[in-house]
């Protein structure tokens, strides 16, 4: 059986083993596919049966003219860059690892929100700059510092990363709403789902959940922007493109946004000209909450199982089949 993995390296840079693959067929490994480059794509697939693909776009052009290829693997939550139209008509099975990365996510929403309040990494710089040793006093500060408690974080989308944040909101003493596009309970009686407008409206920090659809693309727009408190904080883990980048810049720097902690962009890698690179107060780190060792292992280890499970007959965590 062949086996082919178009993106490996964001998963693997040379820290995992591939072994557990490797067992299960004949297995060629690329790094990197160009994204944009159809002829290549098709020629590293070859006649294989079974792709494990993470950023590189599977068309339904592609999928037809691979007529041996049977099985997607995708290498992350997020299926977008899978023709599922295509997968349908060529009877391909799609499958993808949810929650794998719950906690590693959360974290980094936190550590991007803790950033922006606390300003860690300015007065660290600041301090090894020599500016507390010239300081008169034994303390000072260089921006606004910020404290949770009873602030209301809104999340937008409560899947298991959003209820995993808002665990950790409650634990600051936070107040937390959550906007879903379907009504959604929650154990918990201290989180409260509310409407998106209520959502904008009320939250002193938004937090994007929400898979990218068409209908969540760019809903963080202008107009919605103006629903939003004077000096909210918006913090983006989930899809780039769920904020329109120069409405966001705009309001950024009038000040009508607080700040931006986000980990994706409409564009990855980030385009050198995107305005959020020269917006006051954003913070941008480059998709890497999901990236922990320990987190990626067990990725490996749930496409392993799905790849075992569609072998046995059985599959599981499809997104088509």
């Amino acid at each position: 059986m062949k086996i082919v993995v178009l993106d490996g390296y964001a998963l693997n840079p040379g820290d995992l083993s591939w072994e557990p693959l490797e067992k299960m067929g004949d297995v060629a490994i690329y790094d990197r596919t160009p994204v944009n480059d159809e002829r290549e794509i098709l020629k590293r697939i070859g006649d294989a049966e079974i792709v494990f693909d993470n950023k590189t776009p599977l068309t339904a052009s592609v999928m037809k003219q691979a007529p041996n290829l049977k099985y997607i693997g995708v290498l992350s939550t997020g299926y977008d860059i899978i023709d599922l139209d295509g997968a349908k008509e060529n009877d391909i099975v799609v499958t993808n690892i949810p929650a794998y990365g719950t906690d590693a996510v959360a974290q980094h929403t936190f550590a991007l929100l803790l950033e922006i309040t606390n300003r860690v990494g300015l007065h660290d710089q600041l301090v090894h700059d020599g500016a507390w040793s010239k300081s008169p006093d034994y303390t000072f500060w260089d921006a606004p510092l910020i404290e949770l408690k009873d602030k209301t974080i809104g999340l937008f989308g409560f899947g298991k990363i959003a209820q995993q944040v808002a665990r950790l909101a409650h634990a600051f003493s936070m107040n937390v709403i959550y906007y879903n596009h379907r009504p959604k309970p929650f154990a918990e009686d201290w989180a409260t789902q509310v409407e998106m407008d209520d959502l904008f409206a009320q939250s002193d920090i938004i937090s994007m959940h929400t898979p990218l659809t068409p209908e969540t693309n760019e809903i963080i727009d202008c107009d919605n922007i103006t629903k939003m408190k004077d000096g909210v904080i918006i913090l983006n883990t989930a899809r780039g493109g769920l904020i329109e980048e120069v409405a966001t810049a705009d309001a950024l720097n009038s000040g009508k946004i607080a700040a931006l902690g986000t980990d994706v962009a409409s564009q990855e890698p980030i385009n050198p000209d995107n305005p959020l690179l020269t917006s006051k107060n954003t913070f941008i780190t480059p998709h890497i909450a999901w990236a922990p060792l320990t987190t990626r292992k067990r990725l490996l280890s749930i496409a392993v199982d799905n790849f075992q499970a569609y072998l046995d007959g059985k599959p599981v965590n499809t997104v088509y089949s």
